[in-house]
């Protein structure tokens, strides 16, 4: 399909992948609405660090998910939906449990309601999460897993997912959903655990973090992005699907803290912190992607190594350092 002059949807266009997602539509020729959690600031998130041309071409909207007027007047007019916007911090899903499942619940049934009502709407792309998967019980994980609410983000997201499905099936809603596995690059905060390693082993002696037996799956942004652009042009035969997005290796956060050290040409020790610990029973062990369905329905496949991504990551993290806080925790 042609980008240019379609009118596309982002909701948290201000956060890491939907910043980044913005501007690579930009760049193909969409006329982007960018969908940003109103504050009194008037901020527009990471929005704010893309070059001048690029935010020329994003009408921003500044609103909240849960408000369905809100939404509605959003979509009016616009062919494909992004539907990023969640409340995505897990520890903070323990502490309100209730504006998280009314964010990422209700939101997203909000944004299928405005696509229902809106004919111009032909694809919906909704972000799902690995979390929803909760520690593996067979690896590598394909879409047919089962689904373990290990958090309450986690059980947040698994609602949202079924909305979809139901929305796609019930009322057909051309929705599909992108699973991502862990994603990292540039503007990412210190909730996510590659740039909580990398700036504390730029600017500490010592490196403090939680478990370090867990496995992950990390995707750099631009290969995230590029899957959801590949789940906007593809045929009508994705639409109520579930689609992973993850290079299918794994890393431990130990062996992850080692790989970072080597880039960076030192040895800074870990200590571990309790205070990052994740409640009992609720850590996820093991996310590792089987992609083989994006690979054959959206014709994706990653295109950064773990050790590309980093380095681009750090490159970008050294020049910015002022924006974190090494010695806090991001709940």
């Amino acid at each position: 399909m042609s980008w240019t002059g379609t009118r596309v949807l982002v909701t948290g266009a201000g956060g890491f992948i939907g910043s980044h997602l913005v501007e690579r539509l930009v760049h193909e020729g969409a006329d982007v609405v960018g969908f940003v959690r109103y504050t009194s600031r008037g901020g527009a998130g990471l929005l704010e660090d893309l070059a001048e041309p690029v935010r020329r071409h994003v009408e921003l909207v500044w609103g909240d998910l849960r408000d369905a007027e809100a939404v509605q007047q959003a979509a009016r007019g616009c062919r494909i939906i992004m539907h990023l916007g969640a409340l995505i911090a897990i520890p903070y899903s323990y502490v309100h449990p209730r504006e998280v499942v009314e964010t990422n619940v209700l939101g997203t049934l909000n944004v299928l309601s405005a696509a229902r009502a809106h004919s111009t709407v032909a694809r919906v792309v909704h972000t799902s999460t690995s979390e929803v998967y909760g520690t593996a019980l067979y690896a590598p994980i394909n879409e047919k897993h089962p689904l373990q609410g290990q958090s309450p983000y986690s059980a947040s997201k698994i609602g949202a997912d079924k909305l979809v499905e139901s929305f796609a099936r019930s009322f057909d809603v051309p929705a599909v959903t992108i699973r991502p596995f862990n994603t990292y690059g540039p503007r990412q905060s210190t909730r996510a655990i590659i740039p909580t390693v990398i700036v504390q082993a730029l600017t500490r002696p010592e490196i403090h973090l939680g478990d370090l037996r867990p496995t992950r799956d990390l995707t750099y942004v631009a290969d995230t992005v590029d899957g959801f652009v590949r789940a906007a042009e593809a045929p009508p035969e994705v639409v109520g699907e579930t689609i992973n997005l993850g290079t299918g290796i794994e890393i431990s956060m130990l062996d992850l803290v080692t790989m970072i050290n080597t880039i960076l040409g030192q040895d800074k020790p870990v200590v571990q912190d309790t205070d990052r610990l994740r409640p009992a029973r609720s850590e996820v062990y093991r996310l590792i992607a089987d992609h083989s369905k994006a690979t054959a329905t959206l014709a994706w496949q990653p295109q950064h190594t773990l050790q590309q991504g980093l380095e681009l990551t750090i490159e970008w993290l050294r020049t910015h350092l002022d924006r974190y806080d090494p010695t806090r925790y991001q709940r």
